[in-house]
């Protein structure tokens, strides 16, 4: 059996193929924006790596999954080829996502003030992917732009940023760190 090639030489030019066979600019702007999603899977592949709780570990798992549809809808050009039913997210993506903040939201006290990335390593990591995502989120409303995007990809993105806020004032409630909060007077 053959090995599979992991170098093919076709980009070192400076273009890759879009599912689909047409060829762009690595530095495109769905480039840009399905990039910055493998970015944020890779993150959230190490966080997952230091999460204790069995549920917010499998969710994260299944969240990375979810990443690889949203990345494989941005690499399609619809154009040539038809989008493959395994690339679109759907509304009860979106819920799914609203009810893990809602049930650890329960759980954590109100707040009023801005919270400063920090606490525990967890929660630390937590704010990193959260603002990975912010910045693929940016990404993407830029392709959308110049391109039509489904609003169930949009969402889910803006939504996995919310999760990844509350999860990481979970993570701090449970290592018993205090958030920080920010001092306006910068002192």
């Amino acid at each position: 059996m053959k090995k599979s090639m992991v170098y093919t030489k076709t980009g070192d030019q400076g273009s890759t193929g879009l599912i689909g066979g047409t060829r762009v600019s690595k530095t495109d702007v769905r480039l840009e924006s399905y990039g910055t999603v493998d970015e944020l899977n890779a993150h959230l592949g190490l966080l997952f790596t230091y999460l204790k709780d069995e549920v917010d570990k499998n969710f994260i798992i299944k969240v990375q999954h979810k990443l690889f549809s949203v990345g494989s809808y941005l690499a399609t050009d619809q154009k040539k080829i038809a989008l493959n039913p395994a690339s679109i997210i759907l509304l009860s993506d979106i819920e799914e996502i609203e009810q893990q903040i809602d049930k650890m939201d329960e759980q954590l006290s109100p707040i009023n003030r801005f919270i400063l990335p920090g606490g525990s390593r967890e929660a630390a990591l937590c704010h990193v992917c959260r603002t990975v995502c912010r910045r693929a989120e940016r990404r993407i409303l830029s392709f959308a732009a110049i391109s039509p995007i489904d609003k169930n990809v949009i969402a889910f993105i803006n939504r996995l940023s919310d999760y990844l806020f509350i999860l990481s004032r979970k993570q701090n409630m449970n290592e018993k760190n205090n958030e920080i909060f920010w001092d306006k007077a910068c002192k």
